[in-house]
């Protein structure tokens, strides 16, 4: 296999799946459309995933785990939820197979074991959450309930890509029940808040907040909020989405609470949640094309140290100074690595931790030690400086916080710069092929003329912006009136 990756700007989908390989994030499995996330994949997943965990219980939600299967008696309850995942759902007919009397060896299945019930493979929990939530809710005392699981669903897609899009996938889904409407809305739109604050702060990835159109939002809400990122490539990606789903699944499921009152009412209801969709957000708006670039905030490594040695002698000289450093990070509390396996050489470690993305990597040779001073390699820049032993730690302390802001910096000027105001459809459709990103337009606000649109140019509403500015304008297909500009974009 090439050491190098296929440049960004030759073919960008082709360069994607190669870093993901190369870099040992993930790979497809014999399932079709699933995915193996391999260790250096899953522990950035755990990095994310202890992250987000934190920002969730510090404002009161708990975790809880769910069954993976849903009745579908449960499922079909809320029916617009049920009509918006029928065709992706995997379904459970059958419990037992047997010997194939007519093919020694095979398995198929025993007819006398067809289940009375079939069994959705979860594509969200909503059903078996709220069909369990009927039973813990009498009271406005019991109110609220703040939840979340990490678990895995299944949606049978049918064209897949490892992270963005498979038949199975990771994921957090909190699930809360409230008294009041207000008191429903203001969680969905902190979980939206939080969901930002995670991505820019710790992924170092700009969003823009907002809500769905009618036609983009989940299946069963009255409201979708959303986060949206753009990508190195000028397409959209819907990083997190957090659901207001008013009374539907609470009147669906026959979910009611005695008021303060006296009096009995539905449950007020949200959803939101987060996937390793994320990771296909970390890999398209840092990486390069060297590889990986990962924000210090959630790299497994975020420094590595590499020694160069000609002789056994050179390596224990080596050795002990490494030690040395390690102990000294390791009181800062930074996650540092001592690369002394000598079955490869620096060269192939070099390229192996730019791949991966490490944040910085640090040589020391003989001539090094004999100077009392490192090699420090800059993963963002690929920079290389001499720093003298002693001013080291003060160093990488610097380096670190200032990386994660330039990441963010960066991405953040391409958001702007690929962010174009229209007003005609003739520009719209030369800013969708000629640039790419986020491209505000006045709409008429109709379903229809948003399908038109779609159709016409694969480019859809990502989000009505959250504060939209009112301005008076006309919706670029119809010429109908408009009172304020909502995000365009094709999308992943």
């Amino acid at each position: 296999m090439s050491k190098r990756l296929t440049p960004r700007s030759q073919d960008y989908s082709k360069w994607y799946h190669e870093l993901i390989i190369k870099a040992n994030l993930a790979e497809s499995s014999a399932v079709r459309g699933c995915m193996i996330i391999k260790p250096n994949g899953f522990s950035i997943w755990e990095k994310m995933q202890a992250q987000l965990d934190q920002m969730f219980k510090n404002t009161g939600h708990q975790n809880a785990y769910f069954p993976l299967f849903v009745p579908k008696s449960l499922f079909e309850a809320e029916e617009k939820n049920a009509e918006g995942f029928a065709k992706e759902c995997a379904i459970v007919t059958h419990y037992r197979l047997k010997n194939n009397p007519n093919a020694e060896g095979k398995l198929m299945v025993d007819p006398q074991s067809k289940l009375e019930e079939e069994l959705i493979v979860r594509p969200t929990s909503e059903a078996i959450i709220w069909n369990t939530y009927k039973n813990w809710i009498q009271s406005y005392r019991d109110l609220p309930i703040l939840l979340n699981q990490w678990s895995n669903v299944v949606r049978w897609e049918m064209r897949t890509r490892l992270f963005l899009r498979t038949s199975e996938f990771l994921w957090q889904e909190g699930h809360t029940a409230h008294a009041t409407k207000q008191e429903a809305l203001n969680e969905a739109q902190l979980m939206n808040e939080i969901y930002a604050e995670f991505v820019e702060k710790h992924m170092a990835i700009p969003v823009l907040q907002g809500t769905k159109s009618e036609n983009e939002k989940f299946a069963g809400a009255e409201t979708t909020y959303c986060i949206e990122a753009l990508m190195q490539d000028g397409k959209a990606l819907q990083a997190g989405t957090s659901h207001f789903l008013g009374q539907n699944f609470a009147k669906a499921f026959d979910v009611k609470f005695a008021t303060k009152s006296g009096n009995l009412d539905y449950v007020w209801a949200t959803s939101w949640g987060v996937s390793t969709r994320l990771m296909g957000a970390l890999v398209m708006t840092h990486g390069d094309d060297y590889g990986l670039v990962l924000p210090p905030n959630l790299a497994p490594i975020q420094v590595v140290i590499i020694p160069i040695y000609k002789n056994d002698q050179e390596f224990q000289n080596i050795t002990k100074v490494a030690n040395n450093l390690m102990n000294r990070f390791s009181k800062k509390q930074y996650r540092i690595s001592y690369d002394d396996k000598q079955n490869h050489k620096p060269g192939y470690k070099f390229h192996q931790y730019e791949l991966q993305g490490v944040p910085l990597r640090i040589s020391i040779g003989p001539r090094d030690l004999k100077h009392n001073q490192v090699e420090v390699s800059y993963r963002l820049t690929l920079e290389k400086e001499i720093i003298p032993m002693n001013q080291l730690v003060d160093y990488v302390e610097k380096k670190l916080t200032s990386m994660q802001n330039e990441m963010y910096q960066k991405a953040l000027k391409f958001q702007t710069n690929n962010t174009t105001n229209v007003n005609s459809f003739g520009e719209f459709e030369k800013i969708l092929n000629d640039k790419g990103g986020f491209v505000l337009a006045h709409w008429d606000g109709t379903s229809e003329t948003e399908q038109k649109i779609q159709a016409k140019t694969k480019a859809s509403i990502r989000c009505i912006p959250k504060n939209q500015v009112l301005e008076e304008g006309k919706c670029i297909l119809t010429g109908k009136a408009s009172k304020g500009r909502v995000v365009f974009a094709r999308a992943y």
